[in-house]
């Protein structure tokens, strides 16, 4: 590929190896000054290998590099920094005991002698998020303490700080509501405007035509097709992606609810929820909508009994069960999908058969032992029905991609046969290949008679794989309806509270006839 002149980076020829597996063969794209380029591709593509090598590091096994015409060989992430490169982690890279002005401005400390300047740190660390309309985050919080979203804006701030040339953004929206996605397109496009040149990584394909100009797109590490993003034909960009046909991503099914299985009412607890109450019944996925902040993931937790709740009542069945800790949630039959699954979902230094198993030995024990051979077939099956990129059972969880990880993660659950299942963002960070199969497993287990609660900032894929949505606000859920009667302006303006006009008959939580066919 000749390299335009225009070009603020050029890649050519790249190629990588990790051991026997070839991460990357043969790779061209290049970026124009101002531009915003797509990276698309399935989980294990290499799209966050590729960019690992431009952003420091990796090095490349071959290939070469030019940053405004000039060869470019970066020696480690701080020298491809100071080029003017800057990288947002799929996976964020924060320190959670440091405060939110310290990880914005980490490495970045104004000082004057040999003094850090305190207050104009706070000015470049406040800036920053308001760029991203987060203003009010408070400075001082340490980072840890954040919702997964919240931190992912604090990564975001930190990379515009540096005034970077080339800016690039794996994943930056997986864990963003619809709001704070148009507020960072806003930016990128203000961006745009400056001459930064975007790297854009995602699996949202509408939100890449939104804020694309141009796409590459990479499949089993090799570059196999590029061109302008407007007037693109997403079917065509799928089947390059996936080397395959994609129809239906979203399973059509008709479900006959069955008896009510878990139910709360007005349960609060420590900070949010404030008030929240469904009824959910088997057979039913019930989603949950709403705003960073709105106490979403926060409910899941005090369900699961990882939170303490402090009002209110819970039901599995017909049994009144408020107060409980983790381990008898698990064995009422309730699992978890936590939203950040580096820290709370998986143990990325064991294999992925611990990972997926460790919940529910009872399968392969005898006698107090264990039996790693029935482990080990366990967890190849479902390795297999779930089309994990991996060498195999024994490989550990933390050298697979961020998709491949959230897939060990569901599969864990789907091993623990668990009744009810809270999905905190299920789909965050895999690809619409990876997407389909998961919203198939999340119909055939309704098929199954197992309740889902489903919580996701995509509205699409609500309003797509649910039967009912609730709507969560300031902790409370204050709408909830059967899927069908909701549209995505509806969801934001009871989300940011702007639905005084909507017909107080829609309002509050309502359930649908458990005879009722969806």
């Amino acid at each position: 590929m000749q390299t335009k002149p225009s070009s603020r980076l050029a890649m050519r020829g790249v190629h990588k190896r990790f051991g026997a597996t070839q991460a990357l063969k043969q790779v061209s794209f290049h970026v124009g000054p101002g531009e915003v380029h797509t990276l698309i591709g399935e989980n294990g593509a290499g799209k966050s290998t590729l960019m690992k090598i431009l952003s420091g590091v990796h090095a490349p096994d071959g290939g070469e590099i030019l940053l405004e015409g000039q060869p470019f060989r970066p020696e480690n992430p701080e020298h491809a920094r100071r080029a003017g490169i800057a990288m947002i982690y799929q996976e964020l890279n924060l320190a959670p005991d440091l405060s939110v002005m310290e990880n914005i401005t980490l490495g970045r400390e104004p000082s004057r002698w040999g003094w850090r300047q305190i207050r104009h740190q706070a000015s470049q660390a406040r800036d920053a998020l308001e760029c991203l309309d987060h203003g009010d985050l408070p400075l001082d919080q340490p980072v840890g303490e954040l919702s997964i979203a919240q931190q992912q804006i604090v990564e975001i701030a930190r990379a515009l700080l540096g005034h970077p040339k080339v800016l690039i953004m794996d994943e930056p929206t997986s864990s963003l509501t619809r709001v704070d996605v148009e507020n960072l397109f806003a930016v990128i496009n203000r961006l745009r405007t400056t001459g930064v040149s975007v790297v854009y990584i995602s699996h949202f394909l509408e939100e890449c035509q939104q804020i694309s100009d141009r796409y590459t797109v990479l499949r089993d590490g090799e570059s196999v097709g590029s061109g302008d993003m407007k007037g693109a034909d997403l079917q065509h960009i799928i089947r390059m992606m996936v080397g395959r046909e994609m129809k239906d991503i979203y399973p059509a099914r008709q479900t006959t609810l069955g008896e009510p299985i878990f139910e709360i009412e007005n349960l609060s607890g420590q900070d949010k929820p404030l008030s929240a109450s469904w009824k959910i019944h088997r057979g039913e996925i019930y989603g949950i909508a709403g705003l960073v902040g709105a106490g979403r993931t926060e409910t899941l937790r005090a369900c699961f009994g990882l939170d303490p709740i402090k009002g209110g009542e819970l039901r599995i069945g017909t049994r009144v069960s408020t107060q409980a800790t983790p381990r008898k949630r698990l064995a009422q039959g309730m699992g978890l999908l936590s939203e950040n699954r580096k820290e709370e979902g998986l143990l990325l230094n064991r294999d992925l058969a611990d990972n997926l198993t460790l919940t529910h030995f009872k399968p392969f024990t005898k006698a107090g032992f264990i039996s790693r051979g029935k482990q080990l077939d366990s967890a190849q099956h479902w390795i297999e029905k779930l089309h994990v990129k991996a060498r195999g059972a024994t490989q550990h969880v933390g050298e697979l991609s961020g998709g491949n990880q959230q897939k060990i993660a569901i599969a864990r659950l789907l091993h623990h046969q668990a009744d009810i299942l809270l999905l905190d963002e299920p789909t965050r960070g895999i690809d619409i290949g990876s997407k389909s199969q998961i919203y198939q497993l999340v119909a055939e287990l309704a098929q199954q008679g197992k309740a889902i609660v489903f919580v996701s900032s995509y509205l699409p894929e609500l309003l797509g794989v649910c039967d009912t949505i609730g709507v969560m606000s300031r902790g409370q859920i204050r709408a909830c309806r059967p899927a069908s009667q909701w549209t995505e302006t509806e969801l934001i303006e009871v989300a940011v509270g702007q639905d005084q006009a909507h017909d107080g008959a829609k309002e509050g939580p309502q359930v649908p006839d458990p005879g009722n066919t969806l």
